[in-house]
């Protein structure tokens, strides 16, 4: 049974995390509750170096799912990040005097357009699916960009001042921390990273030797004004100075959502955070959701599929989860059921906070609803505003203009829920103010709420939104009943 008291087709075992925890979402309620920030930003980073398969879309739906709970969890605006991996290696070789293993990203190997190619294939259609889905903004952000920013390479800099304390975090087996350097010429590092070398830092930024198996020897000096030379940083050093970066910020609170494989190596970020005596405040909020898994234990890789084919993994897995791109329908068929299995995992901690094999999760998607989904924009209400709206007596809804509501347009639909009973609308037209009053001057009262005047109805509202988040901007949504109105 659900927490709700609805069947679940899911048995979990109660872990440590999921018996602390009514909902998934609360995980990230102490966090809020300290900081009080005006956006939570859910980031997932993904290699763009092949198709994705289902882990990879199940870390990036869960992200867009957990936003749309927040939202309406914290009353506050959230967004997703997706960080496009472009410095991935796009191919490895020796060089033939020394044996030294030299690498070239993506981005080097194939130029920024062709990165935005890559993107758009995989992932802009799906994505744009599930901001839909979800009523979440998104924006798309590489590597390549990511490096090139102040607050990025300012962060790395601070890191080069404490490179004694945190090397065997980042390095525990031999304490060399890879820092590539790709030649400016024509864009190969050493793979390792063996000689290239910090010969100087100060004030004005850091300065690196390296050597190029093509042109030789060359420097490259990095301030935080300069969007060049390139910072290519090996996994645990980029997750940490991109943690440390995003964590400094005072009004939007980032959520890293990770694969679950990933608890284990943030044991040593963190020991690296503590080392620079990074303070609570700034350390990471992560949410590792659950891994997907052969029947073998292994998690469903990308870099097993490329090292060892298809034929390493069990005859149970479906070709779509090794390549969500040929999932036998359309992409919004595929985001829907893909949106519906999130969030039953979501629907009680036990399921969310696991791993799952494949045919487990095939089992899942078969088992999933057969009718087909009626895409809506959702909205919790008071019940007295419900039951005003199921009546057809309420036909203008009120709401701050956030994020979510700028993509309302007449013909919407909107899904007002209360207490498990749910009513559809549609959208009629859309007006904006600066201010509930500005709205009242223009809106009928009655349309609001027939049953209170003006300004009682200031008064309940205010009572529901601060001043902060009616700053925003108030949005009245013309609303009309897709089916007959129930009985008053």
């Amino acid at each position: 049974m659900r927490r709700n008291g609805k069947p679940s087709l899911l048995l979990s075992p109660n872990s440590i995390l999921a018996n602390a925890l009514l909902r998934s979402i609360d995980l990230l309620r102490p966090r809020v509750l300290a900081m009080r920030p005006a956006r939570i930003e859910f980031v997932v980073g993904t290699q763009i170096n092949g198709a994705p398969h289902l882990g990879t879309n199940l870390v990036q739906t869960a992200a867009f799912l957990l936003a749309k709970l927040a939202r309406r969890e914290f009353s506050t605006d959230t967004r997703v990040r997706f960080g496009a991996l472009d410095n991935a290696p796009y191919e490895v070789v020796l060089d033939p005097e020394t044996h030294t293993a030299y690498q070239q990203t993506y981005y080097h190997a194939l130029g920024k357009d062709k990165i935005a190619e890559l993107i758009e294939n995989y992932y802009r259609a799906f994505f744009d699916s599930l901001s839909e889905a979800t009523d979440t903004d998104y924006a798309v952000e590489t590597y390549t960009d990511q490096q090139a920013t102040p607050g990025f390479r300012a962060e790395f800099l601070r890191t080069l001042e404490r490179l004694d304390d945190i090397r065997w975090w980042m390095a525990p087996s031999h304490g060399v921390i890879h820092t590539r350097i790709p030649c400016p010429v024509c864009g190969w590092a050493e793979k390792r990273a063996d000689r290239t070398k910090l010969a100087h830092l100060d004030e004005d930024g850091a300065t690196f030797t390296a050597v190029c198996f093509d042109h030789g020897p060359y420097e490259a000096h990095i301030d935080p004004e300069d969007d060049s030379p390139y910072l290519d940083l090996a996994t645990l050093y980029r997750n940490l100075v991109k943690e440390r970066a995003l964590g400094r910020s005072t009004d939007t609170l980032h959520v890293m959502m990770k694969g679950g494989d990933w608890a284990f190596g943030c044991q040593l970020v963190d020991g690296a955070l503590g080392a620079l005596h990074a303070p609570p405040e700034h350390m990471p909020v992560r949410i590792f959701t659950p891994q997907v898994l052969a029947p073998t234990g292994a998690k469903l890789s990308k870099s097993l599929l490329r090292e060892h084919g298809t034929r390493a993994l069990p005859a149970d897995v479906e070709p779509w989860m090794l390549d969500t791109t040929t999932w036998p329908g359309s992409t919004d068929n595929y985001v829907d059921a893909l949106v519906w299995l999130v969030g039953e995992l979501l629907s009680d901690p036990k399921h969310f906070f696991r791993s799952f094999t494949v045919k487990e999760l095939g089992r899942l998607m078969t088992a999933r609803p057969t009718e087909p989904t009626i895409r809506a924009h959702e909205m919790g209400i008071y019940k007295r505003y419900f039951d005003l709206i199921a009546t057809g007596r309420k036909t203008t809804e009120i709401r701050v203009n956030d994020s979510s509501r700028k993509k309302i347009k007449p013909g919407s639909l909107i899904r007002f829920r209360c207490q498990g009973d749910e009513v559809l609308t549609r959208v009629t037209r859309v007006n904006r103010y600066a201010s509930f009053e500005e709205m009242f001057d223009h809106e009928p009262v009655a349309s609001v709420n027939p049953t209170a005047t003006r300004d009682e109805q200031l008064a309940n509202i205010r009572q529901i939104y601060p001043p902060e988040r009616e700053a925003l901007g108030v949005v009245a949504i013309g609303i009309e009943l897709t089916d007959p109105p129930r009985p008053q």
